[in-house]
């Protein structure tokens, strides 16, 4: 890890502003090369004596600009930049040439959004009733901003639901937080596949839920394993991803939801199940469409529309929205109204749907260019999906190929950081296909994990 320690002197401004600062003309200078990795916060905050949070903005801040760039369970690390200037302003933007590509992370890129987001706003302002969307929204979301929700979950995720039945979210991740605090106490138990999308271990391990593993094939998770751990666990709720399954983008068959849905009411446990990617695939229905009376559904328009926007619904069985409204209240009061108008008007006036299709056209792009570079042997997961599954072959290491994989100019993310518990995970990564700005890039990318498949000269390094 790169001992930086940045010269604050002549950087003025806030701390963390002058961080990002310093960031910046160290890695202009060469101090900092792309792909070295930087100090953790607490590090960095203890050797210059402010707060870990003032850290965790300056990093923020510099990822905004381009610079830097957060692996999950990895660490930051450094992108490499260029310093150029847009209608006589400066501006920091990343340099895909000599910058790894970042194939670690995944949601919705639209060229177009800005525009429309430009004109939603200029609506707003002249409809009259931007000072109602910057007060604080009722709990559960303003009427109109959860019919609308409900309009695009029936439209895009085959959900029946009531607008009273759909409550407002900060995004999917708080969504599930609401969720899940509305069901469960620190140390029950939660079941989620053992392969498990990175945001429920992190809740898990802050809210003090005990989560354990169970376990998964190639349509996602087993019923077998799912009423034993149910018989042995009693667990008040199983989380799940049944389209498009973070990490591994198995797509569950409807057979195999009415299973899992059957085996959680046999045992009185309460389903969560995340459908963010439900978009990507039109015959496939939620299993809230099967048993809306013990699932609490949870999606947002992150991975579909817009990642930025940070607006999420949840769907809950009417006897459980009271207490979800509850958590939305003691975890953020509201979410915020603003991006919810502008996320209803584009619901209502087709433009989210426009987005949705133009996200899915780029999916299935860039998983053709993947699929074309990529041997098939290795490559697991929907050809919709967002991201691909990669199973290495002897005499890969997940470790390894991660850290080979970056020395040849692209970073993905490892099994581990996706394995509930202490069972071993598979030597196999993740591949996200949207976080590259370019199919270009996306290209370069697969080309850097073809080549260090095909030549695994590092694969035994480690081994002396």
């Amino acid at each position: 890890m790169t001992q930086w320690i940045p010269d604050l002197e002549k950087h003025q401004g806030p701390r963390y502003r002058a961080i990002a600062d310093a960031l910046g003309e160290d890695i202009a200078s060469g101090r900092l090369p792309a792909g070295m990795r930087l100090p953790t916060h607490r590090e960095l905050a203890y050797q210059l004596g402010v707060t870990v949070g003032t850290i965790t903005r300056a990093y923020a801040e510099a990822e905004k600009r381009g610079l830097i760039g957060g692996e999950v369970g990895r660490g930051t690390f450094v992108q490499g930049q260029r310093l150029g200037g847009r209608n006589g302003n400066t501006t920091w933007e990343a340099i895909a040439e000599d910058a790894a590509i970042n194939m670690t992370t995944l949601r919705a890129e639209h060229t177009d959004a800005a525009q429309a987001f430009g004109t939603a706003l200029a609506a707003i302002a002249a409809s009259g009733g931007a000072a109602q969307l910057l007060d604080y929204a009722p709990h559960a979301g303003l009427p109109a901003h959860r019919a609308a929700g409900a309009q695009w979950l029936a439209r895009q995720h085959r959900v029946s639901a009531k607008a009273e039945s759909v409550l407002l979210t900060t995004g999917a991740q708080n969504g599930l937080a609401v969720a899940l605090a509305a069901v469960a106490r620190p140390g029950d138990v939660v079941l989620t596949e053992r392969l498990a999308n990175y945001g429920v271990k992190a809740l898990a391990s802050t809210q003090g839920y005990h989560l354990e593993g169970v376990a998964l094939d190639e349509h996602g998770l087993v019923p077998d394993a799912f009423d034993s751990a149910c018989r042995r666990l009693a667990p008040k709720a199983a989380y799940l991803v049944p389209t498009m399954q973070n990490p591994t983008g198995s797509l569950m068959p409807m057979e195999r939801r009415g299973e899992i849905a059957g085996i959680a009411r046999r045992y009185g446990v309460m389903l969560i199940e995340d459908d963010v990617f439900g978009f990507l695939v039109a015959d496939a229905k939620p299993i809230q469409a099967i048993a809306p009376d013990i699932t609490v559904y949870v999606s947002s328009l992150s991975k579909s529309v817009s990642a930025g926007l940070r607006v999420g619904y949840v769907v809950a069985p009417p006897s459980l929205v009271p207490r979800i409204e509850s958590a939305i209240h003691a975890l953020q009061y509201s979410a915020p109204a603003l991006p919810a108008e502008v996320a209803t008007r584009w619901i209502l006036d087709g433009s989210a749907d426009r987005f949705a299709e133009a996200q899915r056209s780029e999916d299935a792009a860039r998983q053709a260019i993947a699929r074309a570079i990529l041997p098939p042997s290795v490559i697991c997961g929907h050809p919709n999906a967002q991201h691909l599954w990669l199973v290495l072959p002897e005499p890969w290491r997940r470790d390894d190929f991660v850290s080979e994989v970056r020395r040849r100019g692209a970073m993905v993310i490892g099994a581990d950081t996706f394995a509930v518990g202490r069972a071993s995970a598979p030597h196999a990564v993740r591949v996200g296909l949207r976080m590259p700005r370019t199919r270009e890039e996306v290209e370069r990318g697969a080309r850097a994990l073809a080549e260090a498949l095909a030549q695994p000269v590092s694969a035994t390094q480690s081994i002396v």
